[in-house]
């Protein structure tokens, strides 16, 4: 070996280096031929976390980080993507302006509020929530979960709402354009109990980014941590899962309170 160093001008450290890289990157090439024989037995339609559960099933027991970081060395990427659930479909009723024009920032609870649908597949089962948020402190003030995308689910979300606040506040409801916002029995709703209606751009997630966040926080604390098994599993969580939200996760931007403690803060002042 000595040899063979001087003959190439290489420092030993440098030597022992590329040597345990070397065998580093060997002790996966069994992995990654199985993982290559998963992902084209089934057409490119498992992504890595399944890619690693197939594993895993075998007795090969294997981080889902490790996976990925090698389908990305193969490239092997899932050709199915996630798909978003819309409620656009093209004008069916009246849109409203948005007068909301991403004016986030409420100073007092129940002046700004916002609402959209969010989808859960279990198994091929859907699931669809439906809150209400209020910009104010990011407390969830009501919301409705049905297995089916159904406009009664918004009136019933809706009359919850209500119940909160007297008539008449100048509230301002954003949503986007999804068909039930424009369905004159909602807009009718909110006209009787003197609630101001706005909707985002047409494709344009940004006009709602209190909301879309919440539902990213939702899902990457909750949904995507375990595997479900049936969607009255799923509904329990997400009862839990938005108490606990309200009550006693704490948000920096609450001055570390829990939306529910910041309101009851503002209204200590």
């Amino acid at each position: 070996m000595n040899l063979l160093l001087n003959q190439t001008n290489m420092a030993r450290s440098n030597f022992y280096y590329y040597q345990k890289k070397t065998k580093t990157a060997d002790k996966y090439q069994e992995i990654k031929e199985l993982i290559k024989s998963i992902y084209h037995k089934h057409k490119g339609r498992y992504g890595y976390r399944r890619i690693t559960d197939e594993l895993n099933s075998t007795g090969i027991i294997i981080n889902h980080k490790t996976v990925l970081r090698l389908m990305k060395f193969l490239g092997l990427k899932s050709l199915i993507r996630v798909k978003k659930y819309k409620s656009y479909k093209g004008e069916q009723g009246k849109i409203a302006p948005n007068i909301l024009k991403r004016k986030f920032k409420a100073t007092a609870p129940n002046q700004k509020w916002a609402t959209d649908i969010t989808e859960f597949n279990v198994s091929g089962q859907k699931l669809y929530l439906s809150p209400i948020i209020d910009l104010f402190n990011q407390e969830i003030i009501s919301y409705e979960l049905t297995e089916r995308p159904v406009f009664n689910q918004v009136v019933m979300m809706l009359n919850k709402a209500f119940k909160k606040i007297p008539n008449n506040t100048n509230l301002i409801l954003h949503s986007d354009q999804g068909w039930q916002y424009q369905m004159k029995r909602y807009q009718n709703q909110l006209k009787k109990k003197g609630v101001i209606q706005s909707m985002s751009r047409k494709g344009n997630c940004l006009d709602n980014a209190i909301i879309e966040n919440f539902f990213g926080i939702l899902k990457s604390e909750l949904f995507y941590l375990k595997k479900h098994t049936s969607i009255n599993q799923l509904k329990k969580e997400i009862d839990e899962y938005i108490n606990y939200y309200n009550n006693d996760r704490i948000k920096s931007n609450l001055n570390k309170m829990s939306p529910i403690q910041y309101r009851a803060h503002y209204y200590q002042n």
